[in-house]
């Protein structure tokens, strides 16, 4: 289960890039109820998405000529310029070179192998998340690639992450878990095939209490589904889902633990 107690390799930041952040606000804060806390007259318009005061993710502007609103998945470094070279040891790419966020952390951004794009944050005085894995927060990263087995060898070079092959209708879809502890509890996303003319790309699953008000709270505002509300025996019921400019998430009502 996703947490905020952070080891290499955890998801322990996430992002969202919007062509106009005051429009994107709006739209995540009507469906989710989360507030908007800036971060300051020198973040560029960066700021955080809060519940009950506790930082769940953030938002900021387009990085540049030819960027997409996109979700942005941050896995925990202690060492992000390490975690560079070793990007680029092993046929990715480095969007973003290592670079320090005032006394909060330093971060870099990279692009894998197979064409998703996926960032590291190296904790200083900024941890990470302060709440995971409650409604409204990020409960799960998957990863969607065309090319499997070359993305696990990636990330395990670079994370140590462990995997789990499932069986699941019409494919395999595997457990990402960190390197240390219990592999089960250690788990925070999956690796699932892409569909359709879909790039490769990492993308952000909120828990809900509800999947199909969130799906018709996201209409309603804007925004589209990509995947509707489906059950998913033993799992529970999630859609995929994109904002008004196009940056997609999913969300998921967890099925109860069973036992």
């Amino acid at each position: 289960m996703l947490s905020t107690e952070f080891v290499t390799g955890s998801p322990n930041w996430l992002d969202v890039a919007a062509p106009d952040i005051d429009a994107s606000a709006a739209f995540y804060t009507a469906v989710f109820g989360w507030t908007v806390q800036s971060a300051g007259p020198d973040a560029g318009g960066y700021g955080f998405f809060q519940k009950n005061g506790r930082t769940l993710a953030a938002i900021g502007p387009l990085g540049g000529d030819g960027a997409e609103a996109a979700w942005s998945v941050y896995f925990n470094s202690p060492d992000a310029d390490s975690t560079a070279r070793s990007v680029t040891q092993h046929g990715g790419a480095v969007r973003v070179a290592p670079m320090d966020v005032m006394d909060a952390g330093r971060m870099a951004c990279f692009t894998d192998p197979q064409g998703a794009d996926f960032a590291v944050w190296q904790p200083a005085s900024v941890r990470g998340l302060e709440t995971t894995s409650e409604p409204g927060t990020l409960c799960w990263a998957e990863l969607h690639t065309g090319d499997g087995a070359g993305a696990l060898a990636f990330y395990r070079a670079l994370f140590g992450w462990r995997f789990q092959e499932l069986p699941a209708p019409g494919m395999t879809y595997t457990v990402l878990s960190t390197g240390e502890g219990d592999q089960q509890d250690a788990s925070f996303g999956g690796v699932a095939p892409v569909q359709g003319d879909e790039g490769s790309r990492w993308l952000p699953y909120f828990a809900v209490d509800d999947a199909d008000a969130v799906v018709a709270a996201v209409q309603g505002n804007g925004g589209s589904v990509v995947m509707p509300a489906t059950d998913a025996p033993d799992i529970g019921r999630m859609a995929q889902l994109a904002d008004p400019f196009g940056a997609r998430f999913a969300v998921i009502r967890p099925a109860p633990p069973q036992g």
